[in-house]
Order: C-alpha cells, then sequence, then structure tokens
C-alpha cells in the first residue's frame, strides 16, 4: 500500500498513528480481504483489534454481506451454542420457538468472534466443524445445515499456553492461525500517544462544548513514558477526564485549557517501581493447604482416640478405671468425621499429644503406674517388639514411643 491508501485507510476507519507495526497490521488485513482464509487477531485489551475484522470485510467480496462481532467472553457457557447455531422449539426451557444462529443468519457475510479463548471446550468443537466443512446442528436438531461464513477470531490470551493447559483445541488452534495479525500495545508506539491524546481531546470538546485541552511539555513527556496497561481504552479514558474537569484553567488571552505535568499526573494512577504483583493462591495451592490442615486434625484426633481406647484396655485388664464406651480398637479418620465443633476443641490446648487421661487428680499416680505395667507385659508378650505391641494396644507405634517415654 501506499503511503496515501494507507492514510486513506486509517481515516475512514478512525484509525490514529502512524507506528510502524500498526501500519504493517493493516497492510496485511488488506492483503488476506480478497480471500477467505481465517484470521485470527492478537493483542491486548484496549489496543484496538476490532478494528481489523471491519477493515478485512469492507474490504472484502463480502462486503455486502451481513457483519457480526461476538464477544464469546460475554455469553454465558449455557446459551452460547445457540446464540451461534440456533436452537429449535423446545430444545429446552425457554426455548419458545424457533431461532436461527449467528452462523444462519451471517451466511454469505462475515463473523468476528471477539475472545475466542473464552469459548467453551464443547463449542470449539462445533466451530472446528464449521470452519473445515461448514456444516452445523442447531440446538435440539439433527438436521445438518450449510453456511458460507468467513470467521475472524481475536484473542487478549496466549492460545497456546491454553493448548498446553487443555483450555483450547489444538486442531482449532491451528485452523484459525492461517493468518496472525499482531495489533501492538500503545507502550510499544510511544510516538502515538500524544496524537491519540489530542485526537481525543479535540474530539470531546467538540462533542460537549468545552475548551480544548492541549498538554505542556513536561506533561507530554509524562504520558508518553507512562506504560497505559489499559491501552487506547485508558488513554480516551483519561483524555476526557481531563477535558471535563480541567476545562476551566484557561490560557491567558487563548480558548485552550493548558495541563502541566503535576495535573495530568493526577489522572494517570501511580506506578510504584519497587512494588510487585502480590502473590495469590491459586486453586491448587488453596485446596492442598486445606487438605494439610484437614490432615493434621485428623492426626491430633486419631492420638485422642489412642487414648481412649488405652483406657478402655486398662479398665478390661480391672486396674480400677470404668470404662465409657464398649472397648474397639480406633477405627481411622475419615475427612467427613472432622466437625466444626472438634477443630474447635482441639485447639483449645497447646499441645494436644500431651493431654494425658481425663481422670481425677489422686488417680495419676496409680494410672501411670497401670500404664507402665500393661505396656511393660506387652512389650514381654511380643519379645520386646515394639511394632507389634503398638499392634495389640490398638495404637500406632510413635505413639507407643511417646507413652514409653512420659511414663517413665
Amino acid at each position: 500500500m501506499t503511503n496515501q491508501e494507507l492514510q486513506s485507510l486509517k481515516n475512514k476507519y478512525d484509525i490514529i498513528g502512524n507506528d510502524p507495526a500498526l501500519n504493517r497490521a493493516l497492510e496485511v488485513a488488506v492483503t488476506v480481504a480478497p480471500t477467505d482464509i481465517t484470521v485470527l487477531v492478537c493483542g491486548e485489551s484496549g489496543v484496538g483489534k476490532e478494528n481489523i475484522p471491519r477493515i478485512i470485510h469492507q474490504s472484502s467480496p463480502r462486503k455486502r454481506g451481513k457483519y457480526f462481532a461476538i464477544n464469546c467472553g460475554a455469553i454465558p457457557e449455557g446459551t452460547i451454542d445457540s446464540e451461534l447455531f440456533g436452537h429449535e422449539k423446545g430444545s429446552f426451557t425457554g426455548a419458545n420457538e424457533m431461532r436461527r444462529g449467528y452462523f444462519e443468519e451471517a451466511d454469505g457475510g462475515t463473523l468476528f468472534l471477539d475472545e475466542i479463548g473464552e469459548l467453551p471446550l464443547s463449542s470449539q468443537a462445533k466451530l472446528l466443524r464449521v470452519l473445515q466443512s461448514g456444516e452445523f446442528i442447531r440446538v435440539g436438531s439433527s438436521k445438518v445445515l450449510k453456511t458460507d461464513v468467513r470467521v475472524i477470531a481475536a484473542t487478549n490470551v496466549d492460545l497456546m499456553h491454553a493448548v498446553s493447559k487443555g483450555k483450547f483445541r489444538a486442531d482449532l488452534y491451528y485452523r484459525l492461525n492461517a493468518v496472525t495479525i499482531m495489533m501492538p500495545a500503545l507502550r510499544e508506539r510511544p510516538a502515538d500517544i500524544n496524537l491519540l491524546f489530542r485526537k481525543f481531546a479535540s474530539d470531546f470538546s467538540a462533542r460537549y462544548g468545552f475548551s480544548k485541552v492541549t498538554l505542556t511539555e513536561d506533561a507530554s513527556i509524562l504520558i508518553r513514558k507512562y506504560r497505559w496497561p489499559g491501552n487506547i481504552r485508558q488513554l480516551k479514558n483519561v483524555a476526557e477526564s481531563v477535558s471535563a474537569l480541567e476545562s476551566g484553567r484557561m490560557a491567558p488571552g487563548s480558548d485552550k485549557c493548558v495541563v502541566d505535568v503535576d495535573v495530568i499526573s493526577r489522572y494517570i494512577p501511580r506506578e510504584e517501581p519497587d512494588m510487585l504483583p502480590a502473590k495469590t493462591s491459586d486453586h491448587k495451592d488453596a485446596s492442598e493447604s486445606a487438605a494439610e490442615r484437614e490432615a493434621i486434625i485428623m492426626s491430633i484426633l486419631q492420638l485422642k482416640q489412642d487414648v481412649e481406647y488405652l483406657k478402655e484396655v486398662i479398665a478390661k485388664a480391672g486396674l480400677g478405671i470404668t470404662p465409657t464406651h464398649a472397648i474397639a480398637p480406633p477405627e481411622p479418620m475419615t475427612p467427613v468425621q472432622v466437625s466444626q465443633e472438634q477443630q474447635h476443641d482441639m485447639y483449645e490446648y497447646d499441645d494436644p499429644e500431651d493431654q494425658e487421661f481425663e481422670t481425677q487428680e489422686p488417680e495419676d499416680m496409680s494410672i501411670k503406674s497401670a500404664n507402665l505395667e500393661l505396656i511393660d507385659k506387652v512389650l514381654r508378650k511380643h519379645g520386646g517388639n515394639r511394632k507389634a505391641a503398638a499392634a495389640e494396644l490398638g495404637i500406632s507405634e510413635r505413639t507407643l514411643y511417646r507413652k514409653i517415654k512420659n511414663l517413665k
């Protein structure tokens, strides 16, 4: 494209900027427009990806057909198949009549699928079929329908990463990625930032009758250095906010509103270079943390059960302790047995493992002696094999070691 043709294209679609990456994206869009090849537009949110499919459609033989732009991330997962492919009457609750989907309505035209990475996996399979054969089926129907639609997709996420995570079909990615058009982030085209600011401020003042905002040199440098994470959308919001709130600052002998660096800095979020993003736990981390806590709780409860069981063994041996329930080896704890009340009771003690038998003070010495006698008897029975002794006592080997140590 010649410079004149490129500028004419920018004027037609209200595109501001002279960055080489931006110009390259526009040239590729015009080059592929006469074909039906699938195009994937990539770039961060707010960079103006929606301009590319409009340029392709209007520069193609399909320009007389319909053009639909669908945000896949804004449609609930349960209804997206109906939106894209239509549904039959009675196919689901609320389907009071037959409805034609976008692929049917856009027959002979162009369909722009924005945020394609948000499309559910089940819908991705149906989209792949349309791209390969032009065939689709309405929800609730078994009849195969045909359509002739040019599909252009856009994403602000790394689809290859989504493929590696199993969130996006690899075959669909390669089918969509016939031609990739990259839209540069605003921070990658700093020379265009002041042009865009002036454009947005001028449009706002003309629309609402406000005085036109101009920036001092220092203010212009500041907005060029800012990284603009929200890209063009964020810059437009700042320009309109400054125009609306600072229009009273008129320069002497002029109808312009001059904004210096101190004023413009109040409208730009402060960046702290020493600040790092806070680490947030993902679902896996949270699950592991909960599992570890539950395991600790269950271990504590198991130890308490061991103590209770040992009391029952002593009572059965006729050593003077009244049993509170029938003797039975403690069963392994399961997560469902851990109630909030039990958790609260456990945390009332500094160290639950150090809690001894719940008996009155005068009985402490007799209980200690009974414990030693019982443990010694069982150990002698098994020839000093602590593992076998622990098994007969119904406690863990670790608990037996601790009791021997504490009772001596």
